[in-house]
């Protein structure tokens, strides 16, 4: 029997608001760019980024400075390299006081931002510059050397190249600069005709003082159905598409992130560790557009590998937030520094984009004495669509309920809603939610049907309107007709002490159609007879490994999510013969 459909109506999560409002009103800004400079207004003064490197060299931007170089560079754009509104310009570039500054100047200028992965192939971003039409391109000096063979087959017209260092203090950008060329050897030689980031800022502050530009003509006429990002999902299960998000959907969505934790920001400046690199969605809308506006102090990170390139940072500076990933926790967590002296200002921990485990949520609340919650979200949406209240209950396992204005049914094949704990897919309705893909409108048709969005995550709704992953739709294992989520046996197998990380696919079988197969990171001796008897201890028999491998790492993607895929392609390539 069915779900009356007046049950999700009745949204059972409201109770858990709180003062929090049921419903949000709309944005005050009329597009991104307005909120931007209004924050620049009111916390002129304070520091708005900070750049820490491994070894705690750091570069800082005051809100001020951040909104005069952004303002250069919309000009630099729109009048030297004559770029019209709509143009798409790129950033590819890790944790750097570059990114804020070109991302803020894009928008300003009213140009539309493509975030792209610096870490790309030259086939992968030769793909995404083809189908996103780029016809400019800020990029980290590290990575250049790709642009050679690829940049004659795109749209591509002007490379601007920037550092990790640019815009640190002289001396220190200097000592930077020379360990990376000569000791470390990471700055490739670029072939490609570029022009310096810093050169782009000058010329941008000469064009606007001589022909005294006012650069809210550029933008001031855009509206909350403009589109102002491009953003590729991430292509852990097939091929990457654009979502346009607009200028609506991200202030909706900062909107959404500030009424869920405002009432546990203090009166003194946050600080946010920003370990989550900048061009993914999540650490996009939470860490840089919402975490600016309420006049915070990023501490970026330009990369949390080792995840030894983060003790600078927390040792010495006052981190109020951080975000991140199951992996990047659980990570910190095996790392003695960090137990021994871990962030003594933290209010909470917020976890994303791929499963928390509820080993790794445990462990953190011993070691750190705060929570860490998971939230829910998707590129499509901008991506946060539920998160867990940090007072209350907790709730292992639940990425919690959804945001203010937030719909979200779970509904069976046929989109007809499932009753109360029974699985089905997630679809969500709401402000957030992607104009569509670009260009792509039969995938824009499959994913959005009658106003809701399917996300291909299966997930169950309890009896108080809190929300469960199961998994994703497409990694659901069948066993001998049973259904088995990998979710549920990695977090089964995570709890075990000697494990570090675990990874779960379903492999061809000829006895069950599907056999549970695990790869096994150890963090001390354990043999796959035990993990399979701790499994038979707590799971069906059918979901317990047949197969157990372990590895020594295991493949993610940049921002720390388990690549499932390239482990069973791995595997059906070994067993092709």
């Amino acid at each position: 029997m069915n779900l009356p459909q007046s049950v999700y109506d009745s949204r059972p999560w409201i109770q858990h608001y709180g003062s929090m409002p049921a419903e949000l009103k709309t944005p005050e800004y009329n597009n991104v760019v307005e909120m931007i400079v209004r924050s620049a207004e009111q916390f002129a003064a304070r520091k708005a980024f900070t750049a820490v490197t491994a070894n705690g060299m750091n570069g800082t931007l005051s809100y001020a400075k951040a909104d005069e170089h952004s303002d250069a560079f919309a000009v630099y754009l729109r009048e030297h390299l004559g770029l019209k509104e709509g143009a798409r310009v790129a950033i590819q570039m890790p944790n750097c006081l570059t990114f804020p500054v070109a991302a803020f100047g894009i928008l300003k200028a009213g140009c539309v931002l493509v975030n792209v992965n610096p870490l790309y192939t030259a086939v992968e971003m030769e793909k995404q510059f083809i189908d996103s039409g780029v016809e400019a391109l800020v990029i980290v000096d590290m990575f250049a050397d790709k642009l050679t063979d690829i940049l004659p087959r795109t749209q591509v017209k002007h490379v601007i190249l920037t550092s990790v260092s640019e815009m640190f203090p002289p001396v220190v950008k200097q000592v930077i600069k020379l360990v990376q060329r000569y000791w470390n050897r990471m700055i490739p030689k670029c072939e490609v005709q570029t022009t310096p980031f810093r050169e782009t800022l000058h010329k941008g502050y000469e064009l606007k003082q001589n022909r005294q530009i006012a650069v809210k003509t550029y933008w001031e006429h855009l509206t909350r159905d403009s589109v102002a990002v491009l953003q590729y999902t991430g292509g852990t299960t097939g091929i990457a598409k654009g979502a346009m998000l607009t200028h609506g959907n991200l202030l909706t969505n900062v909107d959404q992130i500030h009424a869920t934790g405002v009432a546990h920001n203090d009166e003194r400046q946050e600080v946010m560790l920003t370990a989550l690199p900048l061009y993914h969605i999540f650490a996009f809308s939470v860490n840089l557009l919402a975490f600016h506006h309420m006049g915070g102090n990023n501490i970026l990170i330009p990369s949390p590998r080792p995840i030894s390139n983060l003790r600078r940072a927390i040792e010495n500076y006052p981190v109020t937030w951080m975000t991140g990933v199951n992996t990047l926790f659980n990570a910190l967590l095996n790392e003695d520094w960090f137990k021994v002296y871990p962030p003594k200002h933290l209010h909470a921990a917020i976890a994303g984009g791929a499963a928390l485990h509820q080993a790794v949520a445990k462990r953190w609340a011993e070691v750190t004495g705060t929570r860490l919650v998971e939230g829910y979200g998707l590129t499509e949406t901008s991506p946060v669509i539920t998160f867990n209240p940090l007072e209350g209950k907790v709730r292992p396992g639940s990425i919690g309920v959804p945001v203010p204005g937030t719909d979200v049914r779970i509904v069976d094949d046929q989109g007809r809603p499932v009753p109360v704990g029974e699985s089905g897919e997630l679809i969500v309705q709401g402000p957030q939610v992607m104009l569509g893909y670009w260009n792509r409108d039969e995938e824009t048709a499959k994913a959005v049907k009658d106003g809701w969005f399917y996300t291909g995550d299966m997930a169950r709704m309890d009896e108080d309107g809190f929300f469960y992953i199961v998994d994703r739709k497409k990694d659901m294992i069948l066993v001998s007709g049973f259904n088995v989520y990998p979710n549920e046996v990695e977090d089964c197998i995570a709890k075990i002490d000697a494990v570090q990380e675990v990874a779960v696919i379903g492999v061809p079988d000829q006895g069950t159609g599907e056999a549970v197969r695990a790869y096994v990171v150890k963090r001390d001796e354990v043999t796959a007879e035990e993990v399979r008897q701790h499994c038979l201890k707590a799971l069906a028999r059918y979901k317990v490994p047949k197969q157990v491998e372990f590895r020594d790492e295991l493949p993610k993607t940049p921002i720390g999510k388990v690549l499932r895929k390239d482990l069973r392609q791995e595997y059906l390539q070994q067993h092709a013969q």
